[in-house]
């Protein structure tokens, strides 16, 4: 519950810091007092967006502090989850606006996302204002409340799970259909790409050899020339390289007896003949290879040719993209071939997957069915108590297509007579009746989601006398068992109810206006109360008025 809250230098405030207690508080005051101000501050604590021309004129920094108690909700995983240092006794929420436009928010003195601020906002107060009332008339808040009500949170989270992945394949099948449409319109050329590659004969590798086989071929008679010369010098009789290392050798080895350190010499010489006899035979067996056939180098250059205009047509520069190229387009001719199988294939699975999702759907239909029936008699009853002695309320669900939240369609039909036929309650209701319907909602959706703090903001517009009687004996219900409940009010009905009376006043000084908010005594409560019967002049009938109200003596 908000425990205290601390505003500096917001709009007419200059500092406000007061405490608030459990159970059913109020909030009067004067319109145009400061009592939305109040109420723009809460928001913001509660992750809504900022207007630097909130600060207070004249003020460089505005501070929104909150205190809570959370010692009743068990939102440790929160902090856990978010690894912000959890103090169940004293959560502290913090918003810091500059002049300058800079936004800052802090939880338990960290800094945190705007976002995370809401998030924990959401689970910290739920505000009711008029603008909510309008909430009534919309699906997807009927439905909320429907599931609420219903306790299928997992459910919901089951039937989310398995209808995205429904989802995930109806994209894949249109896609698929598209792309089928797309390669049916260029098949024949597709077909066209892949036959002139494929009838190519490409071999991995075989543009290298092509092109060193080339190269050689055109420069045969270098290569041969080369070859004859180095022949002739290892292998001529009289002057040859071979024939003089071998002679060399000898010579050394027959006096090798004589003078025994030149053994090691001619055996180097020998080895010197044995290995350029070697390279020898190989220059002479390479000589009797090279042979130029200009039919083979013409064969040779249009297989070049050939590689180099597909590479160039293409786009691509070696042999191996080509065959990647060819091998690509065999897979999409391939998949058109067969596009029939994999589209019957995938329209089975998205059936199967459809049959999933209405399955859970409707398991889904059926807890909100029987919420349904709970939140008509709990809603009847309600109002009958709130001066609707004939009211009639159903809720229809109609079967609709599967969607996101599943394949309910509902309307909260709303009729204040037995005269008037059910029609859906937006159309139909006016401001009072919405009103008293929307704190009926409220008070049986409190006894399933423990928030901490609920505020109702002039949630009386439209009723007065004993209707508003009864408006304040539900909120001061729905603040029993630790539950916080404040409701800022014009009627001295709901006022007398409270535990605890806060009001808000503005005060012309010479710097300005300036709003405050003060908790008031007894005695000061009834003179405000007295004044709210009776207007500004206050009579005695009035203050007898107050005093009954508030059962004072």
């Amino acid at each position: 519950m908000l425990k205290q809250l601390y505003i500096k230098n917001y709009a007419l405030i200059d500092q406000l810091d007061i405490n608030f207690e459990s159970g059913f508080s109020v909030i009067t005051g004067e319109t145009g007092a400061g009592k939305s101000i109040v109420l723009g501050a809460i928001g913001l604590l509660l992750g809504q967006r900022a207007d630097s021309k909130s600060i207070k004129q004249g003020a460089e920094k505005c501070v929104i502090e909150a205190h809570f108690d959370l010692s009743r909700y068990q939102m440790e995983a929160f902090f856990e989850q978010n690894d912000i240092e959890y103090d169940a006794e004293d959560t502290i929420v913090r918003r810091e606006l500059t002049a300058a436009g800079k936004s800052r928010a802090f939880i338990n003195d960290e800094p945190v996302a705007l976002s995370l601020m809401k998030e924990l906002g959401d689970q910290l107060v739920d505000v009711h204002s008029q603008h909510q009332n309008l909430l009534l008339g919309k699906q997807d808040f009927q439905l909320e409340v429907i599931d609420i009500v219903a306790d299928d949170e997992a459910l919901i989270a089951h039937y989310r799970e398995s209808y995205e992945k429904m989802h995930a394949t109806e994209r894949e099948l249109e896609d698929m259909r598209q792309e089928i449409a797309r390669n049916q319109q260029q098949v024949d050329f597709l077909r066209f790409q892949f036959n002139e590659l494929d009838a190519a004969g490409l071999v991995d590798g075989e543009q290298d050899e092509l092109e060193q086989k080339q190269e050689r071929m055109t420069h045969a008679e270098d290569i041969k020339q080369a070859l004859y010369e180095t022949d002739t010098l290892l292998m001529n009789e009289a002057t040859g390289a071979v024939g003089a290392l071998r002679k060399a050798a000898s010579s050394l080895h027959s006096i090798e007896h004589v003078l025994p350190e030149l053994k090691d010499l001619a055996e180097r010489l020998n080895s010197c003949y044995i290995e350029a006899k070697d390279v020898a035979s190989d220059v002479s067996g390479q000589l009797e290879d090279v042979d130029f056939d200009p039919a083979e180098l013409d064969q040779v250059n249009t297989r070049l040719d050939k590689i180099y205009d597909l590479e160039k047509k293409y786009r691509v520069e070696t042999i191996g993209e080509l065959i990647s190229q060819r091998d690509k387009l065999k897979c999409q001719l391939d998949a058109i071939d067969n596009s029939d199988d994999a589209l019957t294939s995938l329209e089975q699975r998205l059936q199967k997957e459809r049959n999933d999702a209405t399955e859970i759907a409707e398991k889904l239909t059926k807890k909100r069915l029987e919420a349904s029936h709970l939140i008509y008699k709990k809603m009847i009853a309600s109002l009958q108590l709130l001066g609707m002695p004939r009211v009639t309320f159903q809720i229809q669900i109609d079967k609709a297509d599967l969607g996101p939240k599943g394949q309910d369609r509902v309307a909260f039909l709303f009729s204040a007579n037995s005269s008037t036929p059910l029609l859906p309650i937006a159309q139909v209701a006016s401001g009072g009746e919405i009103a008293r319907v929307m704190l009926s909602l409220k008070a049986m959706i409190s006894g399933v989601v423990k928030l901490p703090t609920i505020i109702f903001d002039e949630v009386d517009t439209g009723v007065s006398g004993k209707i508003a009687e009864q408006m304040a004996q539900i909120m001061s219900d729905m603040g029993q068992n630790g539950r916080q409940v404040i409701s800022i009010t014009h009627l001295p009905q709901i006022a007398a109810k409270g535990c605890a009376h806060y009001k808000v006043y503005k005060e012309e000084t010479d710097s300005g206006t300036k709003s405050h908010m003060q908790r008031l005594t007894n005695d000061e409560r009834i003179n405000e109360i007295a004044q709210m019967l009776s207007g500004s002049d206050i009579s005695s009938a009035a203050i007898e008025n107050a005093r009954q109200l508030l059962k004072i003596s």
